[in-house]
């Protein structure tokens, strides 16, 4: 039994090592040609001096203006997903549809639709429905995290534990009661911490959202690198890396508060 134990390991490790080497060989390593060590040196000494007046200037196309454009575009995105994943995740949750379970089977089958595909596909989408700016990264990060958070939802309402629901019931609760005396007071500090890190996820994915045009620091990024401007590509990773720490910190502290 051992033995055949670490037979399967042996091969599943064998397996894994051959997958990585074949996708390793697929690659198109003709890039490397015009790669030069004097070329990588340029990026460095350009990234290492940031251009410090693109922080603030009061236009309103400065790193502080735009950096709060994508919060907000990530924090209103979150929003709406996390108010619609749940009636997704009414639908979705099998242990609610226990005498019509293909009810849940569709509602998982929205949820994996949804969340198919990445925020940038869904932005390059809306940039043609209701035209570029904020509001498409809007859309977006929404519907892309509706089919996240959906789902998320749903394994927890599935795994909770069901005694305080068979409690209320026994004392002649019905289901809404059930659902608003039992089931929501065990999982509404778990969706809260769910939804505060699907919004850091979001500030992420706002960040390069502007690469299409659905606003944010995405597109001033994108233009700086196109024209080499390495002043400022390092001004707005650091903007970037800061926001997400910053953002990291206080979301860390409120789900510390909620435990």
């Amino acid at each position: 039994m051992e033995r055949s134990t670490k037979v399967r390991q042996w091969l599943i490790a064998a397996l894994t090592l051959a997958i990585i080497l074949y996708c390793a060989a697929g690659l198109d390593y003709s890039g490397l040609a015009a790669f030069s060590p004097s070329m990588g040196m340029d990026v460095l000494s350009g990234l290492m001096k940031p251009n410090w007046g693109f922080v603030y200037d009061g236009s309103g196309e400065d790193l502080v203006s735009l950096l709060l454009l994508t919060i907000g575009i990530a924090f209103l995105g979150t929003a709406i997903a996390t108010v619609l994943a749940i009636p997704v995740m009414l639908l979705s949750a099998s242990n609610l549809w226990r005498s019509h379970p293909w009810v849940a089977r569709v509602g998982k089958f929205v949820c994996n639709v949804l969340r198919a595909f990445p925020e940038l596909v869904y932005a390059i989408i809306f940039v043609r429905v209701v035209g570029p700016g904020p509001f498409a990264g809007v859309l977006a990060i929404g519907v892309h995290q509706i089919g996240m958070l959906g789902k998320l939802y749903t394994e927890e309402m599935e795994a909770m534990d069901e005694e305080p629901v068979e409690a209320v019931r026994a004392a002649g609760g019905n289901f809404w009661q059930a659902m608003f005396y039992a089931r929501v007071p065990q999982l509404m500090p778990i969706y809260t911490s769910l939804s505060l890190n699907h919004f850091e996820i979001a500030v992420r994915s706002a960040s390069t959202l502007g690469l299409v045009g659905a606003g944010g620091i995405g597109a001033p990024l994108i233009f700086a690198i196109q024209a080499r401007n390495w002043d400022q590509v390092s001004i707005i990773l650091l903007g970037v890396i800061l926001t997400v720490f910053l953002l990291d910190l206080l979301t860390g502290y409120i789900r510390k508060k909620l435990r």
